[in-house]
């Protein structure tokens, strides 16, 4: 319900009963008007009844459900009246009340509890022919062997007034009565509320209300309700042009305990965010409990939503006779196979667009209830422009169709079948997909022909019960007619009923574990609803086909959906994978990148058995970093697939060959190439002529910095040598003693000293220069190496 802007969920529970100074009747009831559920498990319940004067409205709800009352009650007198108070029984949990006895014996104590619980009361404990009488000392479990066996028994202790501590075992015959004063109520009370449990749990709110005269009293609460379920019907026409029909059913439980007479009732795809929290309590609190989303698990393969198929546009203006807009016109397309490719709903301007249509020729068709349908051939579409095509529709019936030229715009009226492209999705020759032509077919002698004919027509006439739109985020299902439901009964109640578009195709999808490609359909949703998620069976030739389940489908969304597994078909693949050489060298920045492909091909055969086409639907892994290399392009893609589209004819083998390539890149840094690195490149075919005679002017000026660099070393060596060399003569000065012969010694040490010192100035000087050449050369390779920027394809 949308009351002042906002959608208000309610929940009808138990009878609302009046009271109070005014009233005529204590059982008279306010009965529930509407229900919404939704699919979190939420329910909406309004209430609407009369109250006269100064009456209370007694409301019964179960502790479970007060919760919710409390944070979604809504109380309204339609009359000018006014809501003077809301109250409710309050009672706190049991574990706190048995605290408040002083009895620690909890809510599921045992004997040995209890007792344990009345220790240093005085009892009279009597066991077999043994009486004692005391205060309760201790209640304690031993181990006890009789013959051979080990026995766990109980044993009681009380101090007798005489000051005397007996003890007696716990055996079958005994027996205990309390003798303290006021301990036997303390028990009974303990007993009631160990008892309660067992107790309907009912807790009754009260309604104030003030004012005058009979008045409307409006009252809305939230609940936890079942969660209503949707299952679908798709019937696969079985004459030529006759297109598949969608039947939506909702499955509604009334668990609440009250019957639903003629109640407004709404279904809901969504789930607003609810919860669970303990309110009714006044001294005990927990956090919020919020329930886990709960989805159905079903083996039916649900297969991932299209991201991307073609990128041709179409648009155009429907119009009726007089050339004024048509509303809600069902615009569907179909390639030159047959399949459809695009759907969508005209505007209230008349305007339609279809858009990822593949490019070349496309058929539409253009329907709506009270014209007759217009088949429009030859629509060309293409990806580098956007196509348009305008169409009027002529009033009629639904059994005539209107084709027209899209180059010649000429009309040509042809009753019960489309030119060229008629559509049958049933067994036989039908199975081969959507491009066939008309066939005949027998029908079983159990049916006699009047009787499906019939059968065609009452489905062709029925409607749903619901009428559908959207809801904010949400999607709602709302019946026309109220509705009766008794408690603790169920309905199917019918909430779509129409036209879609499917084709039915093989998919194959290696890595399912399956042997044979799953017979499917490719759903186009052409209702002009959203669908929401829950299992289909397929019906075909009057006869069960199969079964799956689909997730929500949105308006004019593709989905591929699976029903049954496809015998006639078998099924292999084989792969090659090979290393190919490099196929583009890049030089730039110092760097030479080498670009390499590791190139996959992967073969699916397909071998069909029937008499009949099949359209096989491959699923590929899309995977990342491959790039496709054959010229056989997919259908679709999703966020893990590639679909491609495989046609294989009567007792005939068909193979889809799909090339991808993975790129490889390995960097080198220019200024570290060795000549071995360059004739490994040139035996590998990896660089041409033109980056090896580039290389071979890197590698010659690093010879010439390699020259400049060995003459330093050379220098630092032979200086490095005279210093070790002078340090010895200085130790052996230091050892002369001042004679003849030392002094010679002395000069002599002292001339190779001053002939050192002028090699190393000179050493010095060289060292200089040839530091200053070797950056002049290492500043000449940085500009030969920043220079060189090479793509070349090899």
């Amino acid at each position: 319900m949308r009351c002042n802007g906002r959608f208000v969920v309610f929940l009808m529970l138990a009878p609302l009963c009046l009271r109070g100074q005014d009233r005529p009747d204590d059982s008279s009831k306010v009965p529930v008007k509407r229900v919404v559920l939704y699919k979190n498990g939420v329910g909406y319940f309004e209430h609407l009844g009369q109250v006269q004067g100064n009456q209370e409205v007694n409301i019964p709800f179960t502790s479970g459900q007060l919760n919710d009352v409390l944070k979604s009650l809504t109380v309204l007198d339609l009359n000018g009246g006014r809501i003077s108070g809301v109250a409710y029984g309050s009672s706190s949990p049991v574990d706190r009340q048995l605290g408040e006895l002083r009895l620690s014996a909890g809510e599921k104590a045992s004997l040995t509890d209890f007792l344990g619980a009345l220790r240093g009361a005085r009892l009279e404990v009597r066991s077999g022919t043994t009486t004692i009488t005391g205060r309760l000392l201790s209640v304690e479990r031993k181990t006890r062997i009789a013959g051979g066996t080990t026995l766990e028994v109980d044993y009681v202790s009380l101090l007798t007034e005489n000051g005397d501590l007996r003890t007696t075992e716990l055996s079958p015959a005994f027996s205990v009565r309390l003798l303290e004063r006021g301990l036997s109520g303390k028990v009974d009370r303990y007993l009631d509320l160990a008892s309660a449990g067992r107790e309907a749990d009912v807790r009754r709110m009260v309604v104030s209300t003030e004012g005058t005269g009979a008045r409307s009293l409006f009252v809305s609460y939230i609940s936890e309700v079942p969660v209503w379920k949707a299952t679908y019907r798709i019937v696969l026409g079985s004459k030529a042009g006759q297109g598949p029909l969608l039947q939506g059913w909702a499955i509604v439980d009334n668990t609440v305990g009250q019957d639903w007479e003629n109640v407004q009732l709404s279904l809901v795809a969504g789930a607003p965010q609810s919860f669970i929290q303990n309110l009714s309590q006044p001294f005990y609190s927990r956090r919020p409990t919020v329930a886990l989303p709960q989805s159905l698990n079903a083996s039916p393969q649900t297969y991932e939503a299209t991201l991307t198929i073609g990128s041709g546009r179409l648009t155009g203006v429907v119009t009726d006779p007089s050339g004024l807009p048509v509303h809600g016109a069902v615009v569907t397309a179909y390639d030159t196979g047959g399949a459809l490719v695009g759907n969508a709903l005209t505007a209230p301007a008349g305007f339609y667009e279809l858009t990822s249509l593949p490019e070349g020729p496309v058929r539409l068709r253009v329907e709506l209830a009270g014209f007759q349908p217009v088949v429009v051939e030859g629509v060309t579409v293409s990806n580098t422009r956007s196509a348009q095509q305008n169409v009027r529709l002529q009033l009629g019936s639904a059994s005539q169709t209107v084709t027209v030229n899209a180059e010649t715009a000429t009309l040509n009226t042809s009753t019960s079948s489309i030119s060229g492209g008629s559509r049958s999705l049933g067994s036989g020759a039908g199975l081969g997909g959507s491009n066939y032509p008309a066939r005949q077919f027998s029908v079983p002698s159990a049916v006699p022909l009047r009787m499906t004919a019939a059968v065609d027509a009452a489905r062709g006439r029925s409607e749903s019960s619901a009428i559908a739109q959207e809801l904010g985020d949400l999607f709602e299902y709302k019946l026309k007619e109220p509705i009766t439901i008794r408690k603790n009964r169920s309905a199917l109640v019918p909430i779509v009923q129409s036209g879609i578009g499917a084709e039915k195709v093989s998919v194959w999808n290696e890595q399912s574990g399956l042997r044979r490609p799953l017979r499917a359909l490719w759903l186009t949703n052409s209702t002009g609803l959203t669908l929401d998620g829950g299992t289909f069976s397929v019906l075909e030739e009057e006869t069960f086909a199969g079964e799956g389940v689909f997730e929500p489908i949105r308006p004019a969304e593709k989905r591929l959906v699976s029903y049954a597994a496809d015998l006639a078909v078998n099924a292999s693949s084989r792969n090659n994978s090979e290393q190919q050489r490099v196929v583009r060298c890049r030089v730039s920045e110092g760097m030479m990148v080498h670009e390499s492909e590791v190139r996959e091909k992967k073969t699916y055969t397909f071998r069909n058995e029937d008499s009949s086409r099949r359209i096989v639907i491959v699923e590929h892994p899309a995977r990342a970093g491959y790039e496709l290399r054959s010229e056989t392009a997919p259908v679709e893609s999703t966020a893990g697939w590639m679909r491609f589209r495989l046609p294989v004819e009567p007792k005939q083998t068909a193979s889809l060959v799909i090339e991808e390539a993975r790129p490889i890149e390995a960097s080198y840094t220019i200024s570290n190439i060795t000549g071995d690195q360059i004739g490994v490149f040139l035996k590998q075919k990896s660089i041409n002529k033109v980056v090896e005679d580039a290389l071979r002017r890197v590698l010659a000026q690093q010879g010439v910095i390699h020259e400049i660099e060995s003459q330093k070393s050379a220098r630092e060596d032979e200086t490095s040598k005279i210093f070790d060399d002078q340090q010895r003569l200085r130790e052996n000065m230091k050892a002369l003693k001042g004679s003849a012969e030392e002094k010679a010694l002395l000069q002599r040490y002292t001339q190779q000293l001053n002939a050192q010192e002028s090699r190393l100035e000179a050493l010095k000087k060289e060292s200089k220069q040839l530091e200053d050449q070797a950056d002049a050369a290492q500043a000449e390779l940085d500009r030969i190496v920043r220079e060189l920027s090479f793509d070349v394809k090899l």
